[in-house]
């Protein structure tokens, strides 16, 4: 259900129209009779699995590389191309 409230009324009653979005309803705020605003109710974001899934950006992320970069170093050659004493 969308409610309708101006402005100066969601002003008053901020309370109880974040009440009514975690209901989920949602409620247009207006402004001089013209739509300015949603308050809509915040709805859980999607996890995929992992700690980090959902973080934002994380689909950003060169998945290639990052496995580049935890891969185990198995070699002394390796280990020596890194920096490390061996």
């Amino acid at each position: 259900m969308t409610n309708h409230s101006t402005l100066a009324e969601a002003k008053a009653r901020l309370s109880a129209l974040v009440s009514q979005a975690e209901r989920g309803e949602e409620t247009i705020i207006t402004r001089h009779g013209k739509p300015v605003a949603k308050l809509v109710p915040v709805r859980p974001a999607r996890r995929q699995g992992g700690e980090l899934a959902g973080a934002p950006g994380w689909e950003n992320f060169d998945h290639a590389e990052i496995a580049r970069i935890f891969a185990p170093l198995t070699t002394d050659e390796e280990l020596r191309a890194e920096g490390w004493e061996v």
